[in-house]
């Protein structure tokens, strides 16, 4: 199917750059090489119809997705005459466009939680206002906007009489009332939706949304219509599926909060109702790769609420290469351009043991040239499969040798992220005395805490202080001095409370190292001062709302709770204190949208770490276009650029970095060359740890979209998932047989990237470049 006919001159320049040969979808996409590119596609197409489109009508997606589509578009209307705007507009298709006017657009809201007071900064309605109709100069008497506050209830209430736990229950629409409460409650659900169709109707009335943007789900949904919804839907109230709710979590401060919450959301025939609309789905990373491909090829269906936008002629998915990399014409293009590689071979061969059941050693050399991939295997032969089973073997043998005299640096994104990932290979570098092992988070990661946590653990400490159960107050110098003693104990407190299972005296270890943080962060003098401000805490977080943006200082406070819970990890192999590096890169503040890591800021603290340890050998998430939280492409930014100044102070021919991924998305057995075994008893390890540890984790309040718990579960998931695709492959003779005991008790895999700098950089995707004052 050729699309190229309806592309426009911006999407004719980018679908140019991407080298895509073909596109045989049922809706036309374009490939971008990362994520902040993507930013750049949609802000040329959005500006390229706009100035046609003066007078127009535009519906813009909240949450991160849009960052650099915001970031771009107010970067190419500031400088449009400048020579840095003309050479944009001249490379991607806006040299004819005159600068467009955006103050006559109707702005149209896409959704919004309900209830949430259009006052809380995580309401969509605010970051409408502040990011497009401020930040794009929109008229605001144009907007048709979804305000909480100023939805007509019962008796003309506030959302807060009526729903006074903030529930609403759906199921009135079709009971009886069983008291007045109730009955409140249905009159103002049938106001609502007398509401939603005015709403409805004031968008149809201006002839249907003439421009819209959104992200997608990973169940497909697009703007709050999930899985399931009918395709002629139009503006509701209604409820989500969990895997909504869960990428909710973040916005709303917990699972706990956001299941609870209903939302009103434009429906499927509002987005499709304009039959010349131009409506584009935006995707990054891999993690989405497979809802992607399911709308993209696909016959139009409830199932992938996207696939609708085939209703459309200027229906479009811009992606990044990540997020394309299983649609067919992406399979079709690897195998079939460019110099045959072993990787190939390798795809291939494991590709056709899942797609016909078979056990590698069972396939037929008919089998494989009767497959449109290994048919292209040059030299195709009897042994082909067989020398597929030796490479992977050897992959297998590198992840059993045992590491001896390295200095090894882990480092992740979050707290969490290296045991979720890697844990069992960890446990045997700590088993070997001869190697020097560090661990480093980059980021504070206090938004994982919720205020709950914080509450609960202040009012422990309280207690505590009373029953005059921290004794350390008492000592001489603790506020001078003291409270930065110690540290290690606290840990050894902790940790040998849960081998004795005594919870009380484990949540006396935990407020021991809240009250130190407390008089750090807060430079308490005495006991008094220390009392009133976990007062001032606790009063401040009861009166803050759930997904608030917390005061920098407990932002900190948060930090050093997920500080400590990593250095519990850790304490179990005998790893101290000063061996985990806590680096709190200052791009990492809480706002919706996170800086660019910037060189001096964030990308010395990586490389004066790197000079002080000198590892031989660095772990990182190999995350380079951002499935999982932005953070994870941030990071590597600021990692790689640290590895590359580091390059040229030092020789670093013999220095390996190991790529890891855990519950965001996973390595292709194909993509990785190292393959760890995973005994039942490293997962038990492992989930233990994360269930006595990761204290402020265990109740999942942001859980992933694919489990409703704790991450740990996922992780042991993906490495049982990985087993399975290799034993197909080496059948499960060749481990319950295996001479060795570590590959005897393998029960799960994990797939690692073992690199040297220059691959390692490469794999980054330049990513240095876009440190280098990127917009």
């Amino acid at each position: 199917m050729n699309h190229n006919q309806t592309f426009s001159p911006v999407e004719m320049a980018f679908h140019k750059e991407s080298n895509q040969i073909q596109t045989n979808t049922l809706i036309p996409y374009i490939t971008v090489d990362n994520f902040p590119k993507l930013g750049l596609i949609t802000a040329c197409r959005f500006l390229e119809w706009v100035s046609e489109n003066p007078n127009g009508v535009i519906s813009l997606p909240t949450g991160k997705t849009p960052e650099y589509f915001i970031k771009w578009t107010k970067f190419l209307l500031d400088n449009w005459d400048n020579k840095k705007g003309k050479e944009v507009r001249q490379k991607y298709g806006l040299e004819k466009c005159n600068k467009p006017d955006l103050s006559n657009l109707t702005f149209v809201q896409i959704d919004e939680f309900y209830p949430i007071s259009s006052k809380q900064a995580n309401s969509f309605y605010h970051y409408v206002q502040k990011f497009y109709i401020e930040g794009f100069g929109l008229s605001s008497e144009n907007a048709i906007l979804i305000n909480s506050d100023e939805i007509p209830l019962s008796g003309g209430k506030h959302f807060k009489d009526v729903f006074p736990n903030l529930k609403v229950d759906l199921s009135l629409r079709f009971r009886d009332p069983i008291n007045e409460l109730e009955k409140i409650q249905q009159e103002s659900i049938y106001l609502i939706d007398e509401w939603c169709g005015q709403y409805e109707q004031k968008i149809r009335d201006k002839g249907g949304i003439g421009f819209f943007l959104g992200g997608i789900g990973p169940d497909g949904h697009i703007a709050f219509n999930t899985r399931g919804t009918h395709l002629f839907s139009s503006t509701r109230l209604t409820e989500t599926n969990f895997e909504t709710q869960a990428v909710a979590a973040g916005d709303l401060g917990g699972i706990e909060v956001s299941s609870n919450r209903l939302v009103i959301t434009i429906g499927l025939d509002t987005i499709t109702y304009k039959k010349d609309a131009v409506a584009i789905i935006i995707a990054a990373g891999e993690a989405k790769a497979q809802i992607i491909k399911d709308s993209l090829e696909n016959p139009i269906s409830n199932v992938y609420p996207a696939s609708s936008l085939q209703k459309l002629i200027n229906g479009r998915f811009y992606l990044t290469k990540g997020a394309a990399i299983k649609l067919t014409d992406t399979i079709d293009a690897y195998f079939k351009e460019g110099d045959w590689t072993w990787e190939k071979t390798e795809r291939a061969v494991i590709e056709l043991c899942k797609k016909l059941g078979k056990y590698g050693d069972r396939l037929k050399l008919e089998d494989l040239k009767n497959d449109k991939y290994t048919s292209l295997i040059p030299d195709l032969a009897e042994d082909t499969v067989e020398k597929v089973i030796e490479s992977t073997i050897q992959k297998l043998k590198r992840g059993s040798i045992k590491q001896k005299n390295e200095v090894i640096l882990h480092t992740g994104p979050h707290h969490d992220d290296i045991s979720l990932g890697i844990l069992p290979q960890i446990t045997t570098q700590l088993q070997e005395n001869s190697n020097e092992v560090h661990f480093s988070v980059l980021t504070s990661g206090f938004t994982a805490v919720t205020n709950t946590f914080i509450i609960d653990t202040l009012l422990q400490a309280k207690k505590l202080l009373d029953n005059r159960e921290i004794q350390m107050v008492k000592y001489e110098d603790f506020f001078e001095v003291g409270y930065k003693l110690k540290t290690d104990k606290d840990v050894y407190h902790f940790l040998t409370n849960v081998a004795s299972e005594n919870e009380y005296q484990r949540v006396r270890g935990l407020c021991h190292r809240l009250v130190r943080a407390i008089v750090g962060i807060y430079e308490i003098k005495d006991e008094i001062e220390l009392r009133e401000t976990i007062n001032d805490l606790i009063s401040i977080l009861r009166n803050s709302y759930d997904g608030e943006k917390n005061p920098s200082k407990i932002q900190k406070l948060k930090g050093m709770i997920r500080e400590f819970e990593e250095e519990l990890v850790w304490a179990h192999f005998g790893v101290q204190v000063k061996n985990v590096h806590h680096l709190r890169l200052g791009f990492y503040t809480g706002d919706i949208f996170t800086e660019q890591p910037d060189k001096k800021r964030d990308v010395e603290p990586i490389l004066n770490l790197l000079r002080k340890i000198k590892p031989t050998v660095l772990s990182l998430t190999l995350d380079p276009e951002g499935s999982g939280p932005d953070t994870h492409y941030k990071v590597l930014q600021a990692t790689a650029e640290a590895v590359r100044q580091w390059s040229e102070e030092e020789d670093l021919e013999n220095f390996r970095i190991v790529g890891y991924r855990n519950v965001w998305f996973k390595f292709e057995p194909f993509e990785a060359n190292v393959i760890t075994p995973v005994s039942l008893g490293d997962m038990s390890v492992m989930e233990d740890s994360f269930a006595n540890c990761y204290l402020s984790q265990v109740n999942a309040s942001f859980p992933s979209y694919s489990h409703n718990g704790k991450f740990s579960t996922v992780a042991k998931r993906i490495w049982v998932n990985q087993l399975q695709d290799i034993q197909l492959l080496l059948g499960k003779n060749y481990f319950y047989l295996h001479e060795t005991a570590k590959v005897r008790s393998s029960h799960g895999l994990i797939f690692t990237k073992d690199m040297n700098v220059q691959e390692f950089l490469s794999h980054a995707r330049e990513l240095e470049k876009s440190i280098e004052g990127f917009i």
